[in-house]
């Protein structure tokens, strides 16, 4: 990412929107992150801005509305960062988080389909 790389405010959007806050309601509008998530619905690649001018490209959505405890893993990561630089380590870092949710979100998905009685 070309830039600070400080953390100034977490928005999703899809790459052919601005990265307005509207955006973010508008991506999540409608969908239970929960169910998404165990659809494995990988089909809404988006960009989730840190500042103005950079971005992470090519996060699903699903993994980025993924809940943990209640908290969104991938806006949570970021927003505890706010108003810091991330250094290569944080980047490569928030990357790997992606690519676990994304790998968890599958496997959830998996067993969802082993285990035929479940849920219930």
């Amino acid at each position: 990412m070309a830039g600070n790389n400080k953390v100034e405010k977490v928005v999703f959007g899809r790459p052919d929107k601005s990265h307005k806050e509207s955006d973010k309601q508008n991506a999540s509008a409608d969908k239970n992150p929960r169910k998404q998530a165990a659809r494995g619905d990988l089909s809404g690649l988006g960009r989730v801005w840190i500042n103005p001018t950079q971005y992470f490209d090519g996060v699903p959505e699903n993994v980025w509305e993924f809940q943990v405890g209640g908290y969104q893993v991938c806006e949570k990561w970021l927003k505890d960062r706010r108003e810091r630089a991330l250094s290569g380590d944080d980047v490569n870092h928030y990357q790997r988080v992606v690519v676990s949710l994304k790998e968890t979100i599958r496997l959830m998905k998996e067993i969802d389909k082993a285990v035929i009685q479940w849920p219930m």
